[in-house]
């Protein structure tokens, strides 16, 4: 593409020559037919030595004799040009003659069903949709309009995923939540009898699960976004647009609200409310009630502040101990020495 068709098409500014953008790449590693992007200023060193051929760029960078795309939020905007540059995964169109498909689903002309695909009794597959080889959709099951369903995902019954939603291999949704009642020193299972709705515009990482509810709804928000390997108990509630990093695991029956940021391997227990636009430190474990947009970490998680204050004082606890212990042995010979003297 030319780059001022990248221009028009992201309504950008062009600024400099026009220039043929055979694709995109950073700053270190870009040829001269590639444009790049500067959105953190500790990159803009690069700027000098970058063999981009065109940067997408904020307004007070743009002094240069290179090529430029001016842009109020450059990272944005570069990730909306590698839109354009991207191929999409996978080419396989039609419904496979290797596809199991019920005969009471009904799946869209217009989707595509890759061979080694089993979709039960009831499902409902909408336009556009694409799925992979190896994934089950099962009875009951609805998919939404140009959703993406990559290899061996598993939807057991009763599974509802909304329009444009992606899930990345490996996904598990409605698996059964873990639910027993213990008597006498064994088990019963309770039958995990809910479902698992995940809303529009949903992405969802490879080999995360998210367990049907025992009763009601597990349900994700519009617009969320769930990385790799995380796992959601049953009856758990996420809102509208958090972000909830790799190894993350919530409890059954608690609630996210909107804008959570949960970052890597954060423990969240059950049955408790995380409010709107609160953000949770990596490898922090969480055991009550957290009010709207407060920033926590740490184990057990604390208020951030508190929690650097807190780790800036661990590595001197073993000096402070020794410390203390000699100023213990002083105070213990001065106590003697007065009452000698008594």
């Amino acid at each position: 593409m030319l780059l001022s068709e990248i221009a028009i098409s992201l309504s950008l500014t062009l600024q400099g020559g026009d220039i043929e953008i055979t694709g995109v790449n950073t700053l270190a590693d870009a040829s001269p037919s590639e444009l790049s992007f500067l959105a953190n200023p500790k990159y803009a060193p690069q700027l000098a030595t970058t063999r981009a051929g065109a940067v997408i760029l904020a307004p007070d960078q743009a002094a240069g004799s290179k090529p430029c795309l001016i842009s109020a939020n450059p990272y944005l905007d570069f990730a909306r040009c590698v839109q354009l540059f991207a191929k999409p995964q996978g080419c396989f169109t039609g419904l496979s003659e290797l596809a199991f498909v019920h005969p009471e689903a009904d799946v869209d002309p217009t989707a595509a069903v890759a061979p080694f695909v089993f979709i039960g009794k009831g499902a409902v597959i909408g336009p556009r949709v694409r799925i992979f080889s190896g994934c089950c959709i099962g009875e009951d099951c609805v998919v939404g309009e140009d959703s993406v369903i990559y290899p061996n995902c598993s939807l057991m019954s009763g599974s509802h995923v909304g329009k444009r939603v992606i899930l990345h291999a490996g996904t598990v949704l409605g698996s059964d939540g873990f639910g027993f009642a213990q008597a006498g020193g064994a088990m019963t299972k309770f039958p995990q009898i809910g479902r698992v709705v995940i809303e529009d515009d949903v992405e969802i990482g490879a080999n995360t699960t998210i367990d049907r509810a025992a009763l009601g709804e597990t349900r994700v928000g519009q617009g969320s976004k769930i990385d790799n390997l995380v796992q959601l108990g049953h009856n758990v509630r996420v809102g509208r647009n958090c972000i909830i990093v790799a190894q993350v695991g919530i409890a059954g029956s608690t609630s996210l609200g909107d804008g959570v940021v949960l970052a890597g391997q954060v423990g969240v227990a059950g049955h408790i409310k995380l409010g709107d636009g609160c953000r949770i430190g990596a490898k922090s474990g969480v055991g009550q009630d957290v009010p709207p947009r407060q920033d926590l970490s740490g184990i057990p998680a604390m208020p951030h502040g508190s929690f650097l204050r807190t780790s800036a004082i661990m590595p001197k606890l073993p000096e402070m101990k020794r410390r203390l212990a000699k100023l213990e042995k002083e105070l213990a010979a001065l106590r003697e020495e007065i009452a000698n003297k008594g």
